[in-house]
């Protein structure tokens, strides 16, 4: 099974209900995070919060979105790489500092955070909450420089790792991606207004129309006059994450300028190439090996069948058995269709594998459904290194490919057969030579493009895998 989600955000201006459309581009977005959301919104120079713990649909109804008005809005919906699932690490946040009220959202994770947050303690700062976030705003009320858009620009020469961040302000609309551009971020048009996306299928959500990424390294500020760019630091080589295109991404959305339903699907073509078996159906691992599968299937001519079924409907928490139910975690999410696989050789797609038992419970339970064979594909190379740049990771230590050869894995999760995707393949399902930015794939090889301050990222002393 794969990585943990990360964050989401979107941000409009001006519109006709700002919160309103902030709502629903955080609604498309909702995958991307599942612990909290935020929206703030500015009405005549005010600007208005409401945040919380829970799903975009808990968390907001027609009293909260009125109690946010203004034709200006940002949103977040978060899964926690930083900080951690508390309260007071939701997004937006805050401040009514030197610049009057800013507000902020934050998807990615800074690698410095811990030297500038013992700075600024140092400085007198009191921070209310873990999130590097916090920090960020921080940098900018402690700036230097005379104006807001100033200190925007100190701040970014500050920090470091992984940002796609939007700032509202009591006059402006900022938004702005780290220099290697790990994290995405696409900016539209709606009428007259702007608008800002982690991925483009909020833009269809709210009918807004694409208009291009913002840049690695770039500043855009839009203000009623229109909207400015600038490159506060040197330009480098753009590294952005090709794990949005493997797990992360809506199949629907535009990342990085490549639709994600396709590459998985030239993923899914490239794995069954590499890794054909004699097999009676493809059966992905929803939902994000359904496109992978549909391309394993088309290449290799094996049927492509729904065979696996999962619970879009289960929240953050749930009531387990007091009886022990082997494996109840994923069957709460995931449920084999027995007529479909028993008595059947069966090709289960999936996107990755981190520590390998949720694997193991996958591949268990469609055994129980009567399957003859289970040969098991996985349209990613293996995972062999922690992500420092906004994905939630197991440590190196608890990566099952960071100390076990193919062989090891296959049977630890109990699969007939087991293969896949190369690097190259990789590179080229998102036609990463034609493209010539390059991706990050740190965490298939180890090659950081940003060195996360105190992390372990060589460990010649691996400790073996626990399963």
């Amino acid at each position: 099974m794969p990585f943990r989600d990360e964050c989401g955000v979107f941000g409009i201006s001006p519109a006709t209900e700002a919160s309103r459309q902030t709502y629903l581009g955080l609604y498309a977005l909702q995958h991307r995070g599942q612990e909290a959301a935020g929206i703030c919104s500015r009405d005549k120079g005010q600007l208005f919060l409401h945040k919380d713990q829970g799903y975009v649909a808990d968390i907001f109804d027609e009293a909260t979105l009125d109690s946010l008005p203004g034709d200006a809005a940002i949103g977040h919906t978060r899964y926690s790489t930083t900080g951690g699932n508390v309260a007071s690490a939701a997004h937006p946040f805050l401040i009514h500092g030197r610049f009057g009220q800013v507000s902020l959202c934050h998807n990615g994770n800074l690698t410095n955070t811990e030297r500038l947050r013992a700075k600024l303690i140092e400085a007198g700062h009191t921070f209310t909450s873990p999130s590097d976030s916090e920090v960020i705003l921080a940098l900018i009320n402690r700036a230097e420089a005379d104006t807001l858009e100033g200190a925007v620009l100190e701040t970014l020469r500050q920090i470091e790792g992984a940002f796609s961040l939007l700032i509202l302000t009591e006059d402006a609309l900022m938004a702005t991606r780290d220099p290697h551009g790990f994290r995405p971020l696409a900016m539209g048009s709606l009428g007259s207004g702007v608008v800002f996306a982690s991925e483009t299928c909020a833009f269809d959500l709210v009918g807004a129309q694409y208009t291009r990424d913002v840049e690695p390294g770039e500043l855009v500020v839009c203000r009623a006059g229109g909207c400015t760019s600038e490159f506060p630091r040197p330009k480098v080589q753009a590294k952005p994450c090709v794990f949005e295109h493997v797990y992360f991404a809506r199949p629907d959305s535009l990342v990085y300028g490549l639709t994600v339903a396709a590459t998985r699907r030239a993923m899914g073509r490239l794995l069954a190439q590499r890794h054909p078996v004699e097999a009676d159906m493809v059966v992905p691992v929803p939902d994000s090996g359904v496109a992978a599968a549909l391309g394993y299937a088309e290449e290799s001519g094996i049927p492509f069948e729904f065979g696996m079924i999962r619970n879009h409907y289960v929240g953050r928490t749930f009531i387990e058995p007091k009886q022990n139910i082997r494996s109840f975690g994923v069957k709460v999410k995931l449920n084999p269709v027995r007529s479909l696989v028993a008595g059947k050789r069966v090709v289960l797609v999936d996107d990755s594998i981190v520590r390998g038992t949720t694997s193991k419970k996958i591949v268990q339970m469609v055994r129980e459904a009567g399957a003859k064979e289970v040969h098991l594909r996985i349209s990613s190379p293996p995972t062999t290194h922690s992500c420092f740049y906004g994905i939630d990771t197991p440590s190196r230590e608890q990566l099952i490919a960071s100390s076990r050869d193919n062989e090891a894995i296959r049977a630890f999760v109990d699969a007939d057969s087991l293969g896949y995707l190369t690097l190259e393949d990789l590179q080229q399902a998102v036609s990463d030579e034609q493209r010539g930015q390059g991706f990050c794939y740190a965490c298939f090889t180890g090659d950081y493009a940003v060195d996360p301050e105190g992390a372990k990222l060589a460990a010649p002393g691996l400790a073996p895998f626990q399963d």
